[in-house]
């Protein structure tokens, strides 16, 4: 990722980068609300991220795949109750002349939107070039939303599309930045605004490639798209504003008493969204962590409670910092047909490349592979790859249930507190991240939400850690290689 030079680094010293997400801006009462936080931010030039509507995404994504099936008439219906939507709301936030030019804007969007399911009917496919252009209207739409009411009340703020800033690859659907020509855009667009003391607005989750074709960053990827303008900008800090007062224990769906974590490590938060946690997108830490740029996860209906604070480096006490759950795991068990090598192991990973799916976790013995992934629907195709190489079984409806802190590894009496926590539920994995910083148990996607909430009251209701005592679990402790994505 290339530096910014020196007089970029002294335009944009102190700038804020504030994120909104879906809830953050679902309807006319959430936008003037954030106006109120921009308007308190502004002596530290904030930047704006916004993410498209509460469920909104969603929404288009299922109009894509009515038109695909056929179902255009559904498909143009689904769009007329966004428009619906967004008009609603553009009439909470401004009036006049300015409400008269929001709904032009929004006629020409939509009209576009339109001629994109109709084409998707005709080539009966939502390819991912189609889900590119469909999806990526949200945000811009959003964006326009928030412009025109911070314009209102009297914010400085000029709209941006993220399209001229962010240069990616050609991976439709889950496209990654071109480092170097992203951050010379970031530059050369915003720079100037932030230095005249303007508020730029522009949506997350879009980016576009060397050619102008419009790409995404994958679901959730507007807090990639924050991370990526903060730490291009040097910014002196990223904000992520949701519907929850920060990063907590676990879900508080699952735990009410969930407490929420003031302070964690980059490395930290990224297993936490890794392995399940909803409140970050899993991509969103890389850019930040790499330019050292703090990121915090705010609440917009509680702004004055404190957040959680996400940095470099952390004090490494050896504590549970949260737990969380990762639904819909399979375990895929591989058993070599003469013997285990180096190259079954290469031909392994080939396969799984080519079909393009990811692997969670590995465990590896002298006879077998043992691999965890987040889809069943190509192992079909792969154990046919493999065959006459490995016998290839797989069990669905697991999950993977997590415990997150530096340095817990180190801690032996951690696992046996967790073991006695869960002891009567059946495991068939118990994983020890290389990284030191998880200690993660397979079990049945059945018993996962109750394994979670023993073992946040083991670690978080409990007045302290018991101590250590030799566990009697007969499950083989496996030390995990790593993940991969």
């Amino acid at each position: 990722m290339s530096e910014l030079s020196v007089e970029g680094r002294d335009a944009v010293d102190g700038c804020l980068v504030m994120k909104f997400g879906g809830t953050s801006v679902q309807d006319a009462a959430a936008i003037r609300r954030l106006c109120q936080l921009v308007r308190r931010a502004s002596p530290q030039r904030p930047l704006l991220v916004i993410s498209a509507l509460a469920k909104v995404t969603d929404q288009l994504m299922n109009a894509g795949w009515a038109a695909a099936e056929g179902r255009l008439d559904a498909a143009r219906e689904s769009l007329q109750v966004l428009r619906q939507r967004h008009e609603a709301v553009a009439s909470g936030l401004v009036g006049g002349d300015e409400y008269g030019r929001l709904r032009n804007e929004f006629a020409r969007e939509f009209d576009a939107l339109a001629a994109v399911s109709s084409r998707i009917a005709w080539e009966k496919a939502f390819t991912p070039h189609a889900q590119d252009q469909l999806l990526g209207a949200g945000e811009s739409l959003s964006s326009k939303l928030v412009h025109a009411a911070l314009r209102a009340t009297g914010v400085d703020a000029v709209l941006v599309d993220a399209r001229e800033c962010i240069v990616t690859d050609a991976a439709h659907t889950r496209a990654t930045p071109l480092w170097d020509e992203t951050n010379q855009r970031l530059q050369a667009v915003l720079l100037p605004l932030l230095k005249s003391g303007q508020t730029p607005v522009m949506g997350g989750f879009v980016g576009e490639t060397r050619d102008g074709i419009p790409t995404t960053l994958g679901r959730g990827g507007s807090d990639f798209s924050a991370s990526i303008v903060g730490a291009g900008l040097h910014a002196r800090r990223i904000e992520i504003w949701t519907d929850v007062d920060g990063i907590m224990t676990t879900d508080p769906v699952l735990c009410p008493d969930a407490r929420r974590v003031a302070r964690m490590s980059f490395d930290e938060a990224a297993d936490l969204a890794y392995f399940g946690a909803k409140v970050l997108h899993p991509a969103t830490l890389v850019p930040a962590m790499r330019s050292n740029v703090p990121v915090w996860v705010l609440n917009s209906r509680n702004p004055d409670c404190a957040g959680t604070e996400i940095v470099s480096h952390c004090e490494a006490d050896g504590t549970v910092k949260a737990i969380t759950s990762k639904a819909g795991v399979a375990v895929v068990d591989i058993e070599p047909v003469r013997w285990f090598a180096p190259e079954l192991l290469r031909e392994v990973f080939d396969v799984f490349e080519r079909h393009q799916h990811s692997l969670d976790l590995l465990s590896a013995s002298r006879g077998s592979l043992a691999l965890l992934v987040s889809s069943v629907t190509a192992l079909p195709s792969i154990a046919e790859e493999l065959k006459g190489l490995a016998n290839v079984r797989w069990e669905n409806h697991k999950a993977l249930v997590c415990l997150v802190g530096e340095q817990i590894r180190r801690h032996p009496e951690l696992a046996s507190q967790a073991f006695r926590a869960i002891g009567d539920i059946d495991v068939r994995m118990i994983c020890q991240g290389a990284s030191e910083r998880n200690i993660s148990f397979l079990v049945d996607e059945s018993r996962a939400v109750e394994a979670v909430q023993r073992l946040h009251r083991s670690f978080f209701s409990a007045p302290g850690p018991e101590p250590a005592i030799e566990s009697s679990s007969s499950q083989a402790m496996c030390q995990a290689e790593g993940a991969w994505q």
